[in-house]
């Protein structure tokens, strides 16, 4: 198979790629002859089985660099990004840079019982990891000259955009503030040839969808209504990435596009 990006030392920069949506995504890119550089948050627990995943992705034969840190610490990111400049050597660039992470409270507004309910900080914190955060980092990386001429930054989304979940506030207003950060920097940074585009991802069996209460009732009304009567799956998702990712999509900017099989029309 040709590999569509061998040959271009383009990097693909994925914030949250250890499992679930960035790690099928990596695999994803990787396959297709893009560098990878995954950017994650990992307990010692999961380490030996991420490892197994990253040793399958570099059997891609692409270069490949993992770094577990707090994507949110400003001094963590800033040490990254330097070490991406001696690793680039001026001729590497970032063709695509991925927004994947999944850090947020899961609490609800209000309560019976004695459980903690949302409070100001709760909605500050899952807004910051999971929406500012792409600010943050696509400024630094621009900053730093880092992009390719054409550059794709993709965000993942969900449902939750629009539809009250129980428990489910912060990260809605996290996902909505999402999409206007990725419309805006669309708009901004287009004149440098940069594009952005938001992911909305059908219902996912993922470690982060497992933590939502009442994922299980979620997953059964959606195996139920979609088309297709099955979950999306990372796969799915990673593949919409990889289409973004190509030259053919270069016309593509601001856009929020369902990967779901329908399940959003049902």
């Amino acid at each position: 198979m040709v590999k569509e990006f061998s040959g271009k030392n383009e990097w693909a920069v994925i914030l949250g790629g250890s499992s679930g949506l960035g790690l099928a995504t990596a695999k994803k890119l990787a396959k297709h002859g893009l560098h990878i550089c995954v950017i994650h948050r990992s307990r010692k627990a999961e380490l030996l089985n991420i490892d197994h995943e990253f040793s399958i992705l570099k059997q891609e034969g692409v270069k490949f660099l993992s770094f577990n840190i707090d994507a949110l610490n400003i001094a963590k990111r800033v040490d990254v990004i330097q070490q991406l400049q001696n690793e680039f050597e001026a001729q590497g660039k970032i063709r695509v840079l991925v927004h994947s992470i999944a850090k947020g409270n899961l609490k609800p507004m209000i309560t019976e019982e004695a459980n903690p309910t949302l409070k100001n900080d709760d909605f500050s914190l899952t807004i910051n990891a999971m929406a500012i955060s792409l600010y943050d980092w696509t400024k630094s990386l621009f900053e730093a000259n880092l992009f390719a001429a054409d550059t794709r930054i993709i965000s993942f989304t969900s449902q939750g955009n629009q539809k009250a979940w129980q428990n489910y506030a912060a990260v809605s207003a996290a996902k909505v503030a999402l999409e206007a950060i990725t419309r805006n920097i669309a708009l901004e940074f287009a004149s440098y040839g940069i594009k952005a585009n938001c992911i909305q991802a059908g219902v996912t069996n993922t470690d982060s969808f497992k933590r939502i209460p009442g994922s299980d009732v979620i997953k059964q009304h959606t195996l139920a209504t979609n088309p297709f009567r099955r979950l999306t799956r990372p796969e799915d998702v990673a593949n919409v990435v990889y289409l973004l990712s190509k030259d053919e999509a270069i016309w593509i900017n601001g856009s929020i596009i369902p990967v779901d099989g329908g399940e959003h029309i049902t």
